[in-house]
């Protein structure tokens, strides 16, 4: 109990709330603007908390991840363009509803059901956390060996829309992860005798590089093109009634419950969450006839669920080291980055960290509620910044961002290689999560691997004797091979399409 009473002392204090309080609004401006994601956010405010205590950095962190999923709800509903992917399922009925002069109602019942999902992942989080890791504790190098291969495994087969290159990203990733010092013997391997990278790449420049410079380029791109957005944003007066917020509990709590399930699903996000919650909330509603046409139904299924994910990602990162989703991999190097290892020993031996990461948690989801009410009016006509006076402000922050950490001119060029590695494979097709997830966990892989197999005398059967790391790495061959065999089915299709065409 001491631990959870000096949690909150820390966390509720002024510089905590305030960091929370200035990690929100930034939050939905950039969850609310058009090519800035929760993910860059996130990414960029990580190298300002480089120096701070726990409860200050992770109170502007999961507020600015708790904003920005909130905030990619505005421009969906006035502008028909989702600010984040998680918000892309609510662009099915917010303009329609801002058509018909509902946008205010509509923004009022996005708000509001973004904090009851919030909220119900708070409680999520706090229950379901604490049990899973009890669980863990029982792991060893070969069952994390077998957590680390899982999730990158997991995050590789569904982060693209063809997982080959989900794999390749992967395998990209794990290479870069090699280049330095050996974690067992520290032997150098990989630096082409370039002396920075003995100690191997800086994660926080890679993050700034891969999610911040390189959604920068395509963004820069876009406008170069004559690519625009409709800018005309029409806020109506009216607002939400109780009356209408009451009527949809059920559908928000079915909502909230499909959210943290699949949030819990590594590389799986909001995105996902609200799509399934929307289409479940339509085969239960009692005027499916009126989605797609606009209906706040449809908005509480999907703001509910994709706010509810953000706390079914936190639980696989703080118990297992297993990111649920972009944001919370950036995460897991944020922890790394604050001496805290994720992991089942995160909870006995560093609690007040834990409760202090569950306590900014519900602040943030209280703050979002607080400011997305009386600010939106305001926020709105942040939409009205042209990406040529934004992106040179947000380029600065990048640069800053990464010289920040060790001052070092290598930080630098490292920001621009992932910055144009990053834009590249955006161009491809190709995702730069997993190419992350692999340099944070493919350490972790190795590591164990290697202090297995020295423990065991050089028996690699070490890794089938244990039924959570024989299950585990059975689930991620399962996975693979089904990514394969899809892919070859979805090349024989296009074959035979292309054959009946011509």
């Amino acid at each position: 109990m001491d631990d959870i009473f000096q949690a909150i002392q820390l966390t509720c204090a002024v510089k905590p709330l305030l960091a929370n309080g200035i990690g929100v609004a930034l939050g939905i401006i950039f969850g609310a603007l058009p090519g800035l994601t929760a993910a860059m956010g996130v990414a960029l405010l990580l190298p300002l908390t480089f120096n701070l205590p726990v409860a200050e950095a992770f109170s502007a962190l999961l507020g600015m991840y708790c904003g920005a999923i909130y905030g990619g709800s505005i421009t969906a509903i006035l502008i028909g363009t989702p600010g984040t992917v998680a918000a892309a399922a609510t662009m099915l009925e917010g303009p329609a509803l801002t058509a018909r002069g509902q946008s205010k109602k509509a923004l009022d019942m996005a708000t509001f059901a973004s904090f009851f999902g919030g909220a119900f992942s708070c409680v999520a989080l706090i229950v379901m956390a604490p049990m899973l890791a009890r669980v863990a504790t029982a792991f060893g190098p070969a069952e994390y060996f077998a957590v680390a291969i899982f999730g990158m495994t997991v995050v590789a087969s569904l982060a693209a829309a063809s997982p080959v290159k989900g794999m390749l990203s992967a395998l990209l990733g794990c290479y870069c992860a090699t280049m330095g010092g050996d974690p067992i013997t520290g032997e150098v391997r990989n630096t082409y005798e370039m002396t920075e990278l003995i100690s191997g790449f800086t994660l926080v420049p890679v993050l700034v590089g891969l999610f911040a410079v390189a959604q920068i380029f395509v963004t820069v791109e876009d406008s170069l093109r004559g690519v625009t957005r409709d800018m005309t944003l029409r806020l109506s007066r009216e607002g939400l009634k109780l009356r209408d917020f009451f009527r949809y509990k059920w559908n928000m709590l079915r909502s909230s419950i499909i959210g943290v399930i699949v949030g819990i699903i590594p590389a799986t996000g909001g995105g996902s969450a609200s799509y399934l919650a929307y289409s479940t909330a339509q085969r239960y509603s009692d005027t499916p006839e009126e989605f797609g046409k606009g209906t706040l139904e449809g908005i509480a299924a999907t703001e509910s669920a994709n706010n509810a994910s953000t706390g079914g990602t936190l639980i696989p990162l703080l118990t297992l080291g297993v990111p649920g989703d972009i944001v919370t991999a950036i995460m897991l190097g944020a922890l790394m980055i604050q001496g805290l290892v994720p992991g089942p020993l995160l909870f006995q031996n560093e609690p007040q960290a834990v409760y202090s990461i569950f306590i900014a948690f519900i602040i943030s989801n209280v703050l979002m509620l607080i400011i997305g009410l009386s600010a939106v009016r305001s926020l709105s006509n942040i939409l009205r910044i042209p990406p040529t006076v934004l992106m040179p402000c947000v380029m600065t922050l990048c640069i800053i961002g990464a010289w920040a950490v060790n001052t070092s001119a290598f930080d630098l060029y490292t920001v621009v290689i992932f910055g144009v590695l990053g834009y590249l494979m955006h161009k491809v097709g190709m995702p730069a999560a997993p190419l992350l997830l692999s340099m944070i966990l493919s350490p972790i892989a190795e590591t164990n691997f290697r202090r297995a197999i020295i423990v065991s005398n050089g028996d690699y059967s070490v890794f089938f004797t244990s039924y959570i790391s024989l299950g585990l790495l059975l689930v991620s061959a399962a996975v693979a091979a089904k990514t394969v065999w899809n892919e070859v089915q979805r090349r024989r299709h296009l074959a035979a399409s292309q054959t009946e065409a011509s």
